[in-house]
């Protein structure tokens, strides 16, 4: 088997599947890359049995056939070389595979195809499409709220959802919560109707995949265990959804709210980032004062100092004092779009709702610190 194609290519495509390759070990097969054949294409798969990813690329190819290399050592070969047109010579006999570019050869050894796990890539049923900025709005804005605490599973990804014909995507670690609204070109998806998580994993891969594809429809099907992803029917990826069930998310956002604080976001978001610097490295803590007409954000070191800055606002409710998680703040504000933001409160100990007008989709939420 005899294949043609452009080194950059190869490299580009590879280098989108890389990231789902088994970095654990587990079984020395998932450090491999499955090649398959068409007569115009290569497939390039990869997959830790949690993620999937395959990858068409153009080819000239003179017989079909599929084989398995080392996905890393492959990319690293091909970092090294020129842009130019590489030849893939499969010598079954040898077990190898040789590379040729120019005056450059490699022998590649090769892995038997059949131990490859079988791998599924689309869902006929249960399919909407989303543009790809969506997704990537989607991400943006939940991602950073997402669970670490491996002993909450179901903490650990984004929970989707449809909610009158919109989809709704929640990211929560019990301390702070994320929530985004996106339109649905069609009516009920039945399946999302009672939910999926989406594991972390998987959602920077969907976010690599949607940024290969500005502006471009994305076709996303989903079953019982799994979501499918098909980027132009050239990128797809296969994802293990989690299993569990996901907390009730709507009894953290409270039903009303006393007092409503307007502040511009940049100001708020530079204010923090500066106070933060003198913050308790461990808890991160900062103090804002809320008075008419103005907030005053403190942080204080104990073995370092002190620090203070007052900015604009607009508040008409009582005095009050709140500590925050300054890294939560920032990590919320960063989503907001530039312009006013509404911070909505109860009292000093209730959760605190962040709002913009400019981004009337989303909804942020921090619990507030003690300090």
């Amino acid at each position: 088997m005899r294949i043609k194609l452009n080194s950059d290519s190869l490299k580009s495509g590879l280098n989108k599947i890389l990231t789902v390759v088994d970095k654990k070990n587990s079984r020395p097969i998932l450090t491999y890359t499955l090649i398959s054949t068409n007569t115009d294409s290569i497939e390039l798969c990869a997959t830790d049995l949690e993620v999937s990813a395959k990858v068409k690329v153009d080819a000239v190819v003179d017989n079909s056939g599929n084989f398995c290399v080392n996905a890393k050592n492959l990319f690293d070969i091909l970092k090294e070389l020129p842009n130019s047109e590489i030849e893939l010579i499969l010598d079954t006999s040898e077990n190898v595979l040789k590379l040729n570019c120019n005056d450059i050869h490699y022998s590649l050894l090769i892995y038997p195809s059949d131990e490859y796990p079988k791998l599924i890539f689309g869902n006929e049923s249960s399919r909407f499409n989303l543009l790809s900025d969506q997704l990537i709005e989607i991400i943006n804005k939940t991602s950073y709220a997402i669970s670490d605490d491996e002993t909450r599973l179901q903490l650990n990804g984004i929970y989707l959802h449809e909610v009158e014909y919109k989809l709704r995507a929640v990211a929560t670690d019990g301390l702070r919560l994320s929530l985004v609204e996106t339109d649905l070109e069609q009516g009920n998806i039945d399946t999302l109707i009672n939910g999926i998580i989406i594991p972390k994993k998987g959602v920077f891969e969907i976010k690599k995949l949607a940024e290969n594809y500005p502006d471009k429809k994305i076709t996303i099907s989903v079953d019982e265990s799994f979501m499918y992803i098909n980027a132009n029917n050239e990128y797809y990826l296969s994802i293990r959804l989690i299993a569990r069930e996901y907390p009730k998310y709507q009894a953290i956002i409270p039903s009303k709210t006393t007092y409503s604080i307007t502040v511009e976001k940049q100001n708020l978001l530079d204010a923090i980032r500066r106070i933060k610097i003198m913050a308790n490295e461990k808890s991160n803590g900062v103090r804002i004062l809320i008075q008419e007409k103005e907030m005053t954000i403190t942080a204080n070191h104990p073995s370092l100092g002190d620090a203070q800055e007052t900015i604009p606002v607009e508040f008409n409710g009582k005095e009050m004092e709140v500590g925050f998680n300054a890294r939560f703040l920032i990590d919320t504000l960063q989503t907001i779009d530039e312009g006013e933001i509404s911070i909505e409160l109860n009292n000093e100990l209730t959760p605190v709702i962040i709002k913009s007008n400019n981004s009337p989709n989303y909804l942020g939420i921090i619990m507030p610190l003690k300090i």
